[in-house]
């Protein structure tokens, strides 16, 4: 996507904490780590520690699918930078960049299988155009047993790809995490201005119903 300005781009839907900032198409400096956890705790130090605090003309963050707590943390932080900044704020998928970057990496014609590590023993799953990155199907959250008995591509990318390989009991997996230092493969027809969270399947936890007991 060919772009001026400065582009700050934050990534935590994963186990990967991810951020980058760009001026044009220049890639200025950056923070990638597979921490896991603490997300809410690492991200501002992580922009805090970008040039200039990571200000910026435009934020791209990922929506989802991925982490409940991480999807959240990522775009509240951009919400409020954008906010502040007066910054033009789009989001992104993040199956998408990951099918993103096994295209850059592999350079084969055909389709991007990828997968990426849900809940409850679930894979989220989505299948790509691999030259024009177009999804090929709606993502889905699936039981890995299940997924297993219908996605037969041979090589599978992504955080669940050695998952669904070992369950299989065969192909390929090339495990990836997404990553903001290549977030600018992604064109703008792959990008949003809904700055909702894409959580890929219902909430963790359910709400309680209030038992109140009545005045005596």
């Amino acid at each position: 996507m060919e772009r001026i300005g400065r582009l700050l781009v934050i990534d935590t839907a994963t186990e990967a904490l991810s951020v980058a900032l760009f001026v044009g198409e220049t890639l200025i400096d950056h923070h990638h780590e597979i921490s896991g956890r603490g997300h809410a705790e690492k991200l501002i130090p992580a922009i805090a520690a970008l040039p200039d605090g990571g200000h910026a003309d435009e934020i791209w963050v990922n929506s989802g699918p991925g982490s409940f707590t991480g999807i959240r943390v990522g775009l509240a932080a951009a919400r409020a930078l954008g906010f502040a900044w007066g910054a033009q704020l789009r989001t992104y998928s993040s199956l998408a960049l990951l099918a993103a970057i096994a295209r850059e990496n592999d350079a084969e014609n055909g389709i991007v299988s990828v997968a990426l590590t849900g809940g409850h023993g679930e894979l989220f799953w989505q299948e790509f155009d691999s030259v024009t990155l177009d999804p090929l199907m709606a993502a889905l959250s699936v039981p890995v047993s299940e997924l297993a008995q219908t996605a037969n591509a041979s090589i599978v990318y992504g955080t669940g790809a050695q998952t669904l390989v070992t369950t299989r009991g065969y192909g390929e997996a090339r495990p990836l995490y997404p990553d903001a230092r290549s977030a600018l493969l992604l064109s703008v027809k792959h990008m949003s201005l809904d700055a909702s969270a894409h959580y890929g399947r219902e909430a963790d936890a359910k709400p309680a119903i209030a038992m109140i007991a009545p005045i005596s």
